[in-house]
């Protein structure tokens, strides 16, 4: 029987070539990789960088598929595939995210997203980390803590657009829009949930372990504890996760029956 698509979202400031250890692991060549607006490509005109229009922009790719599909993200595209089966559970098979803990009511954004959110200090600092050489944006990238060819890639297709992006996302995400979010969480468990829990996550941009686990309880979802794996593990360390999905989607009902 022909495999259910799969289907990856990757977040800020990344770009779709950071999947290909995970695909790799997965033996998931026919993996399709789709990148958020702004973030490795360009955004279409008039598009606003909202989570909203995020959300709708991943609906419009899934509704490409014959098929329900496996979607799993990464950072703030773990935060659009929770936002999607939030809202439409008609398009997908299951979900996996590791960044629920945002949609908790006490999550407070980390303190380089709370400067994006600024008016004036934001642009200053998308123009620090975005808008140098790539010798400065691989240095921008060591800092976030990423090693290897990750902080390569991710250097490599940093950009002005994106810095765009990322002002005018996360500042449709300041808080209460996240807290409000979150309210609907429940609806996410119409289809099967993985939540991606990354213990060595030790900046915690996407929340707590104890938010991640209030919101993975509240969207239905299956918890993953993941030990000795951190915030990049698309590259890291992509085997635990690898292997978490895979036995994820092994118990799942037959795809012809969701």
């Amino acid at each position: 029987m022909p495999r259910t698509p799969l289907v990856l979202v990757h977040g800020n400031p990344e770009t779709a070539t950071i999947w290909g250890p995970l695909i790799g692991e997965l033996e998931r060549p026919d993996a399709v990789v789709v990148s958020p607006p702004g973030f490795g490509v360009p955004a279409p005109p008039g598009f606003d960088s909202s989570m909203t229009a995020y959300r709708d922009w991943l609906a419009s790719q899934l509704e490409l598929f014959r098929a329900p599909v496996d979607l799993v993200g990464h950072d703030w595209g773990g935060i659009h595939v929770a936002a999607l089966a939030m809202s439409r559970p008609d398009l997908i098979r299951s979900w996996a995210s590791d960044a629920l803990g945002v949609f908790a009511p006490d999550y407070d954004w980390h303190p380089r997203a709370q400067v994006w959110q600024q008016e004036g200090p934001g642009e200053a600092s998308v123009q620090e980390l975005w808008g140098g050489d790539l010798e400065q944006r691989l240095a921008v990238a060591s800092a976030l803590g990423m090693t290897g060819r990750m902080a390569e890639r991710v250097a490599a297709g940093m950009d002005p657009e994106m810095g765009r992006s990322v002002l005018k996302l996360l500042r449709s995400a300041r808080q209460p829009a996240m807290s409000e979010a979150g309210r609907l969480l429940p609806s996410a468990a119409a289809r099967p949930g993985l939540a991606l829990l990354a213990v060595d996550d030790f900046e915690r941009a996407s929340g707590t372990l104890v938010q991640h686990e209030w919101a993975a309880q509240r969207a239905g979802a299956r918890p993953a504890h993941l030990e000795g794996v951190g915030h990049w593990w698309p590259e890291e360390t992509p085997a635990p996760v690898a292997e978490a999905l895979t036995k994820f989607w092994a118990e799942l009902p037959d795809p012809a029956q969701t």
